[in-house]
């Protein structure tokens, strides 16, 4: 996460500056340090009073500003930041990076930072395709510098195109991954997350209450800390994470069919998707009409997608999860055993926090060995990164199941 961590925003001369300032205030939300730098031409879009207001620091904009304590006020915060970020990045901020100018504040800081540079480009949609710009991004990257690429949409020109500046949780998530570890470099870790729907005609289903939060949350915080991710996902109201080969399913049977034709590749598998155990036995070709008396619907199992797993494991990781009402530790130990994985995330549905839908999670972690760790209310993602740590753990470790 982003606690204490140290970035410098750099915000330049467009309209996208607004989008800025929502930037900062998500940086500071997640426990960031921010310090904000504004050219000239920033200042005519968005007032360094804002800037100020959310971040809780001066705002520098004046290449002779001195932070005090007889500082260099650009060399202060060049080593200052574990991170720079320029968001909007225009053309001319791009261009003058490339040229190695240092004619203003923020360039100057740029010449002056050992810190990683993330540019979030932002600008009409043919300049941003023009050679010049091109090649200026390629040289920029080609010397280390990171580059988010703009959204495409409806720019402030009225012209439709690539050119938007990437969306603040974008730009956010690029930074939290930019800053975190790569201790998980070399997994491929496939992920299933959120319910399966069962349909018994045209417009009704079987299904639970899971949101897919704890799924996502593993497969965000896996691709932060380097691992190549595959998320096969129920359907859910969450936006596809970034940087993640997205698998989108609705039945048991088509998340089977999934998470088989990807599991070749995967060094771990966290089966974190509530996936229902029954489906109805026909579906009907056209909507069930209300009538008199009751409605039965036959119902039938789902495949097993956890002991198709186990029988071609081989030295994958396998990571289960088991929420239940009652007798917690007993059922999950069960599953743990007859399902073959390696570990079990155990938790509670009727614990307050830790059912479904909400943004935290109770949870009891138990092994093949017979250990037990329970922790504390957590939010999903610190969840997720414990998870993490345990699989990292296991792996060191080499104490894999085989389950060929």
């Amino acid at each position: 996460m982003l606690k204490d961590r140290r970035i410098v925003l750099g915000v330049t001369g467009g309209i996208a500056a607004y989008k800025a300032a929502e930037l900062a205030r998500e940086l500071v939300r997640r426990g960031a340090k921010v310090r904000v730098v504004m050219t000239d031409h920033a200042c005519k879009f968005i007032t360094p009073l804002t800037f100020e207001t959310l971040s809780g620091n001066p705002v520098a904009t004046d290449l002779f500003w001195v932070p005090g304590d007889f500082e260099i006020g650009h060399i202060a915060l060049a080593e200052f930041a574990e991170l720079v970020v320029i968001a909007p990045a225009t053309a001319n901020i791009i261009g003058k990076m490339a040229a190695g100018l240092a004619d203003d504040l923020l360039t100057t800081v740029l010449l002056a930072t050992d810190a990683p540079v993330l540019i979030c480009p932002a600008m009409n949609a043919k300049m941003y395709a023009n050679s010049v710009v091109k090649e200026n991004r390629a040289r920029l990257v080609s010397r280390g510098h990171m580059s988010l690429a703009p959204g495409y949409g409806e720019l402030a020109c009225r012209v439709e195109g690539q050119g938007r500046l990437a969306e603040p949780s974008e730009i956010a998530e690029e930074i939290e991954s930019i800053l975190t570890p790569k201790d998980l470099q070399g997994e491929h870790i496939l992920v299933t997350a959120g319910p399966t729907q069962e349909p018994f005609d045209p417009v009704r289903f079987i299904s639970n209450y899971s949101s897919g939060k704890m799924g996502y949350a593993l497969a965000v915080m896996a691709r932060r800390r380097g691992a190549a991710v595959t998320l096969v996902s129920g359907p859910t109201a969450l936006p596809a994470p970034r940087g993640v080969a997205f698998v989108p399913v609705r039945t048991a049977v088509e998340m089977r069919d999934a998470v088989l034709a990807n599991l070749a590749e995967a060094t771990v598998v966290v089966k974190a998707a509530a996936v229902a155990d029954y489906r109805p036995a026909v579906c009907e070709p056209v909507k069930i009409k209300k009538k008199e008396g009751s409605l039965t619907v036959h119902l039938e199992r789902n495949p097993d997608i956890s002991s198709e797993i186990a029988s071609r494991k081989g030295d994958r990781i396998v990571v289960g999860f088991s929420m239940e009402s009652d007798h917690l530790l007993e059922h999950a130990r069960k599953k743990l055993i007859e399902k073959g994985m390696d570990f079990i995330v155990a938790n509670d549905v009727t614990e307050p926090g830790a059912g479904f839908r909400g943004d935290t999670n109770v949870i009891s972690i138990l092994d093949r060995e017979g250990g037990v760790e329970a922790f504390p209310l957590m939010d999903k993602m610190d969840v997720a990164g414990v998870i993490l740590d345990r699989v990292m753990k296991m792996r060191e470790s080499g104490r894999i199941r085989d389950g060929r």
